[in-house]
């Protein structure tokens, strides 16, 4: 059986102590935590917003214009008159005062079916902003499990590079007890040495890559960076995932091909506002004028020293295209093209969702039998290092056969992680891809 040394376990009972006394951070609470602070999240949820906001007003394309106008201008005017018959006036300092105000109704009452078109595709501009953000909320989520688990994985790497770190130094008590008594050589001390220093090394640098991850989670998170946590010491897998359950219904439930259907609808609606625009337009037109003028003195004895005039007007205007330089032909075009664009950005994009699919599960599949045997690979490997070190100690081993036997144990933890580490990334882009790795 292997000899821990004490210093050694008192150093890990003591950063186990701390770990114990950080805050636990589980996946679930930094998943949440992202859907509530991310930056990327809130700017999506911030344009949406927008959409929806011109939705709460879709409405008003129906509704009639009125707008007022009021004036009021005082005059002080110095004016010469000649007249027909030779004579002449002339009057300094004629002063009079100017008032008016108007009311002017506008209410289209046929547009081609223009403003119909305009309010369903405010419909459409909101359902897209909702997709946008659901998008943004999947891949968020998915980073923030791969970031969190990455953590989690690069933990276990720390305690194999301990492991390697608790042999090393039995090496080295070995190695040196050997040579005290006359059975051993100094080269086996010096490479024993060497071996244990390269593993405290690696540790330090695994210690630094752990911090480094944290401090993306907490970005991710929108936390303060430096903010002290700790994670899970597993990492949990869903081995039964199942091709044809990720490929049903994808296209209802993928973000990305929701939104490029989301476009061809939005990009027909406005092929219907360009159409619309080679019907005439009726509208309503409605206006209340008030005018008044007073003045103090006249020039002529015929002009009128005080005048007021109010009233109510209405009636009907008809705009009709007839010819605009053939723009509403060039913007139907333009508009059909965007509508085929749409239609093949869409095909492409469902295309290469099924590609991802199917690679992803080939993926996921290998990882999963990978992950199988490299369980078995640790098992064995532990044992050959327990043998290897009993007969080491009894004198029947060499070191090259122990640092082989170590190297073999170090090389099948860092693959059973990986691969534990990979299943998860795998498992993740599947419901990444089906859009429902939140629910």
């Amino acid at each position: 059986m292997t000899r821990v040394n004490p210093v050694l376990l008192v150093i890990l009972l003591c950063s186990g102590f701390t770990a114990s006394a950080q805050r636990m951070l589980t996946v679930e609470e930094a998943i949440a935590t992202a859907l509530q602070n991310n930056y990327d999240i809130q700017l999506s949820k911030n344009d949406s917003m927008v959409a929806a906001l011109d939705y709460s007003y879709r409405n008003m394309v129906f509704y009639p214009t009125l707008n007022a106008t009021a004036s009021t201008t005082w005059n002080n005017n110095n004016q010469r008159q000649t007249l027909a018959d030779g004579s002449k006036r002339e009057q300094n300092g004629l002063r009079s005062h100017n008032s008016s105000a108007s009311a002017q109704l506008q209410w289209t009452l046929f547009d081609g079916l223009k403003m119909f078109a305009t309010r369903d595709k405010a419909t459409q501009l909101v359902d897209l902003g909702s997709l946008a953000v659901k998008q943004q909320v999947v891949n968020t989520v998915a980073n923030v499990v791969n970031t969190y688990y990455n953590i989690v994985r690069q933990k276990q790497q720390l305690k194999a590079v301990e492991e390697q770190i608790a042999l090393n130094e039995e090496r080295v008590r070995l190695s040196q007890y050997k040579l005290d008594i006359g059975t051993g050589a100094k080269p086996d001390v010096l490479q024993s040495k060497v071996d244990l220093n390269a593993q405290k090394s690696m540790k330090l640098e695994q210690l630094t890559l752990i911090d480094q991850l944290k401090d993306q989670l907490n970005q991710a998170m929108n936390t303060k960076l430096g903010t002290v946590f700790e994670v899970s010491d597993s990492i949990p897998l869903n081995t039964g995932l199942g091709l044809g359950d990720i490929q049903l219904d994808i296209e209802k439930t993928n973000p990305s091909l929701l939104i490029a259907q989301k476009n061809i609808n939005i990009a027909q609606l406005t092929l219907k506002e360009r159409k619309a625009e080679r019907w005439p337009t009726i509208s309503f037109n409605s206006a209340y004028n008030y005018s008044r003028t007073n003045n103090q003195t006249v020039i002529n004895p015929f002009s009128t020293l005080f005048n007021q005039s109010n009233g109510f007007n209405y009636g009907l205007t008809a705009s009709i295209p007839i010819f605009n330089g053939l723009n509403a032909r060039r913007l139907i075009r333009q508009a059909q093209l965007d509508i085929n664009f749409q239609q093949l950005s869409f095909e492409n994009q469902r295309s290469i969702l099924g590609l991802s699919v199917v690679n992803a599960f080939r993926v996921y599949e290998q990882q999963k039998k990978t992950l199988a045997l490299e369980e078995e690979n640790i098992l064995l490997a532990r044992e050959n290092v327990d043998i290897v070190f009993q007969t080491y100690k009894l004198g029947a081993a060499t070191l090259v056969q122990l640092r082989e036997a170590q190297n073999s144990l170090e090389d099948a933890n860092n693959r059973l992680i990986a691969a534990r580490y990979a299943t998860k990334l795998s498992e993740t882009e599947l419901l990444r891809l089906k859009g429902e790795i939140i629910k």
